[in-house]
């Protein structure tokens, strides 16, 4: 009786926090309306492109053919723009990451016309998380009532995926994809005028354009001349292809929270599932000695779920094993004339939630928006100086995926603090709650809700709700002495990273000048 009370009262609360923030977003969307948000952008360019290069042969160069590469080049290749990429390698690669689209980032795949490049790559459907701890379990569905069918997660292979998008981009006129090596910008005068570059046969060339946007991934080279980048390994992945077996929950990522960190698995054909094993800290167990095969079998294979072990432990027999650092960069951008940066070049996120392809999607539907009514891209500074919308105008969708994943991560890693021990506990039972409680979380890990006022209502009352399970059904002065350091831990997870993100441009980005910059006129 005393649970349900509980639960009533924790509704209650944010149900309350819910109507307040309504109110708040009628006021929100009445200043968009005068001011400027994602959908301000609906006309077509009319007439021709001013010719962009040295030899107006070009008008946008892109360093990188990855995710956020090959959907820009499309994009704006759609648009009539002469477009340039240049690639490292063009091959398709083998990656661990990069392979779970969420609902969110689907829908602007669809905005793209890129969601048949998902149609023939044996993809699969995911249509919501199964979250495991200490034995027990709980189902949490994507909230896709409201959505056509066709919307759901997508799990896949990387470098299909990204191939097919190249392929797509390459069948544009005005799209041209080459193999090379960028080294470096070519500036003048504090603008860049394009790059150079290396080709394969060691010949070094040079690439001239208007504008240069650089996507060239988590390891860019490129990225301290465009951000002041403050770049966090808080741990890496360690990735199988687990083959042979069937997850206990189909169509379903699954997150296993062990110790010391989450265990993923998730589908990526119709015959292979990912599995990605946390393994925190910089140091990982040596592949070459058979040190990491020990420590998958004997710290991680206990923990996974009874219905994957044998395929689990035959994946590790098997030898396959990758690893990555999972990096974390929040956006502090240097508003360079003639440049922009992109994609994990620009920010990064834990990938626990999957949400880096949403990021980047949801920047390329906004940056080719802010694009279109622009026909001239020769003045430098006025167009560094409108670009800088975008890094306001993106903050709502990329700081709510941003925050959830890092907030998350720190959650679901064990401790032995009781205080974060009872904050985990809390998590996993307000999800198991069903209603506005898992919907709702699970609607901004999605990228279908990204509000970041929704972000910290329900975070909070993760922790509201840890602090009745102590206190009730008799608080006791212990119990509330842990009460009070459990909501001290949350405040220490998620204000952190909200300061990074920019707590102005988080919450209130019409206040902010960039917000209501209106295109250049020539």
């Amino acid at each position: 009786m005393d649970g349900q009370y509980l639960v009533s009262g924790v509704l209650a609360l944010f149900l309350g926090i819910f109507l307040l923030y309504k109110g708040l977003g009628k006021q929100k969307r009445r200043l968009s309306k005068k001011g400027r948000g994602d959908d301000y952008v609906k006309s077509s360019v009319d007439g021709g492109f001013v010719p962009g290069g040295v030899d107006g042969s070009t008008d946008i160069v892109i360093v990188g053919a990855g995710v956020a590469g090959a959907a820009l080049a499309y994009a704006l290749g759609k648009d009539g723009r002469r477009v340039r990429v240049i690639e490292r390698d063009l091959t398709e690669q083998d990656r661990i990451v990069g392979e779970l689209l969420q609902p969110g980032g689907y829908l602007k795949l669809m905005e793209l016309d890129l969601a048949d490049c998902v149609q023939t790559i044996d993809a699969q459907r995911v249509v919501g998380y199964a979250l495991f701890k200490d034995g027990k379990h709980t189902q949490l569905s994507y909230p896709l009532e409201n959505f056509h069918s066709d919307v759901a997660g997508r799990g896949f292979h990387n470098g299909r995926f990204v191939q097919s998008m190249r392929e797509k981009a390459a069948t544009l006129p005005n799209v041209s994809l080459e193999q090379g090596t960028v080294t470096s910008l070519i500036e003048e005068k504090g603008t860049v005028k394009g790059v150079q570059y290396k080709t394969k046969a060691g010949e070094e060339l040079k690439a001239y354009a208007p504008l240069t946007i650089v996507c060239d991934g988590c390891f860019s080279n490129l990225r301290r001349n465009l951000c002041f980048p403050k770049v966090d390994v808080p741990s890496h992945f360690v990735g199988l292809v687990v083959e042979n077996c069937d997850l206990p929950f189909p169509n379903h990522g699954h997150v296993i929270l062990a110790d010391p960190s989450p265990i993923l698995f998730y589908p990526i054909s119709s015959t292979e599932i990912r599995c990605l094993v946390d393994v925190p800290g910089q140091k990982l167990p040596s592949l070459a000695s058979g040190e990491m095969a020990t420590y998958l079998k004997t710290k991680v294979a206990p923990q996974v779920p009874p219905q994957l072990y044998k395929a689990f432990i035959a994946a590790i027999d098997k030898g396959n094993i990758k690893s990555m650092p999972n990096r974390s960069m929040p956006a502090n951008p240097q508003p360079t004339p003639g440049a922009l940066l992109m994609g994990d070049a620009f920010n990064m996120r834990h990938p626990l939630t999957g949400g880096g392809m949403t990021v980047a999607l949801s920047d390329i539907v906004l940056l080719r928006n802010l694009l279109r009514p622009l026909q001239d891209l020769n003045d430098a500074s006025a167009l560094c100086k409108y670009l800088e919308s975008f890094y306001t105008l993106r903050k709502p969708v990329a700081s709510t995926i941003n925050t959830l994943a890092g907030a998350l991560y720190k959650v679901f890693c064990a401790s032995p603090d009781p205080a974060r021990k009872e904050m985990r506990q809390a998590c996993f039972d307000y999800l198991s709650l069903g209603g506005l409680c898992s919907t709702g979380p699970v609607s901004l890990l999605s990228g279908l809700n990204p509000r970041p006022m929704h972000l910290v209502c329900h975070f909070f009352a993760v922790a509201v709700y840890g602090v009745g399970r102590l206190c009730l059904p008799f608080p006791s002065p212990k119990r509330m002495w842990l009460g009070a350091r459990l909501v001290k831990g949350a405040s220490g997870i998620i204000f952190p990273i909200i300061r990074d993100e920019g707590v102005r441009q988080m919450f209130f980005p019409a206040t902010v000048p960039a917000y209501h910059r209106a295109p250049p006129v020539h």
